[in-house]
């Protein structure tokens, strides 16, 4: 240990164990404890891992107390306003931004990697119509791997290059391809001519039958979406793909752990959950009502949108968000809609209401993004993949920081358990 090392002590049943403690370069200091087991043959219990570093990255930080989120140190907010999301996407990957020609370079490749192999268009077709897209991306990103043999080999420096190429720029093709195939229109091939957002836009949106225009202030806001959505540290999506991947796995099948995970309506189909929330409250005349019930501890019914488990402040997402949302409802003159006007409402008091002021519950980035990708025409059921493909990015730059650290091990949480001890098998005619 060195002569200077911060050290906690720990005493158990009269023994004494020195801790090492690790000063990392923004955030609390960590206990490292991973020679306790073998020492002093205790585990330490945390569900959630809530108070645990499961890994040392270098890719994002975030300060809930502050509501500060740091992409490579870059405050959220003005890569929000000056930057783009492919140019996030370099960031992430690479750990600083791009010049001018890696850009222009790195564009080319994700741009000319958009296509999906044509028997990939088989696998949608297996699907009934009425499937989730989230169902149906989980299932044709795992998918991949049975088609780009030429990037799974996780050992090879350039094979993972490929690899996250080909993700970064196939996924948006396959959520649009998802959408299509739900409602029963054709799928529409991507265009080296887009950019990444308006790419996106055009396959979901355009039809065969007449020409369609990407509406610019529609693509910003696509894109900024994308760009606050590209990663969030170590969140249950983000671990699950690294748990994934220290087995080994291929990325494809890694990414597609961690699209499921974030399926569930507590991470990902947050805003998903909102905008259904709006439409039940139904009209601001019963918003007194719902917020009657969100105070009251006996009832069971939450606002969601409304408050974020690591952000104890602002979420800062949120602000650029409601810009966006702003822009977006002007644009397309939507201001009688009653989803909308609940939701104005809600915000109002959240901002102003001494119970969420105290508790900090303020509006989330979910609670306008629901309402931008409303605007826009998508179905609710398109909110959860919107979110899958814009943090691929992150799930990708976290497994190849993984996959390169030295110290990766496969992840093996232990347990507290406490059910039966040691019994005896007994005949099935004697019990």
């Amino acid at each position: 240990m060195a002569e200077n090392q911060k050290t906690a002590t720990l005493s158990l049943d009269g023994t004494t164990y020195e801790l090492p403690v690790l000063s990392p370069s923004a955030g609390p200091d960590v206990l490292d404890i991973r020679k306790l087991y073998g020492q002093a043959d205790v585990f330490t219990y945390d569900p959630g891992f809530t108070s645990t570093a499961s890994c040392e990255s270098k890719i994002t930080y975030i300060d809930g107390d502050k509501g500060e989120l740091l992409y490579r140190g870059y405050p959220i907010d003005q890569l929000a306003e000056k930057s783009h999301y492919l140019e996030v996407c370099y960031l992430l990957l690479y750990g600083e931004l791009p010049t001018r020609a890696q850009m222009e370079d790195f564009e080319y490749r994700i741009t000319r990697h958009t296509m999906i192999h044509e028997q990939i268009h088989n696998f949608f077709r297996g699907f009934r119509r009425d499937s989730h897209p989230m169902a149906t991306m989980v299932g044709v990103v795992g998918a991949m791997s049975a088609f780009y043999h030429d990037s799974l080999d996780i050992n090879d420096p350039w094979q993972r290059e490929v690899a996250s190429m080909r993700l970064i720029a196939k996924l948006p093709t396959i959520a649009a391809m998802a959408y299509k195939y739900s409602i029963g229109q054709p799928f529409v091939y991507p265009r080296n001519d887009l950019s990444y957002a308006e790419n996106f836009l055009n396959m979901c949106f355009s039809v065969p039958a007449e020409p369609y225009k990407v509406e610019p202030a529609l693509a910003k806001a696509m894109d900024r979406i994308f760009t606050l959505h590209a990663d969030h540290e170590q969140n249950a999506s983000t671990s699950t793909v690294r748990l994934a991947g220290s087995s080994g796995a291929n990325p494809f099948a890694c990414i597609a752990a961690g699209i499921a995970c974030l399926w569930g309506p507590a991470h990902g189909g947050a805003n998903q959950a909102c905008l259904e929330m709006l439409r039940e409250i139904g009209s601001v005349d019963k918003i007194p009502e719902y917020i009657k019930r969100a105070k009251d501890k006996d009832d069971p019914f939450r606002l969601m949108g409304f408050g974020h488990r690591v952000y104890k402040n602002f979420d800062p997402r949120a602000k650029v968000m409601k810009e966006s949302a702003d822009e977006v409802l002007d644009l397309l003159g939507i201001h009688d809609n009653p989803t909308l006007q609940v939701a104005k409402e809600l915000e109002k008091i959240a901002l102003e209401d001494e119970y969420f002021v105290s508790k900090k519950l303020y509006p989330n980035v979910d609670f306008y993004s629901g309402i931008i990708l409303e605007a826009m025409g998508f179905p609710t059921s398109m909110f959860t993949p919107i979110f899958a493909l814009s943090r691929t990015v992150g799930w990708i730059s976290q497994w190849k920081e993984m996959i390169e650290d030295p110290t990766n091990k496969i992840g093996r949480p232990r347990q507290l358990y406490t059910g039966a001890t040691f019994r005896d098998y007994v005949d099935v005619e004697k019990r």
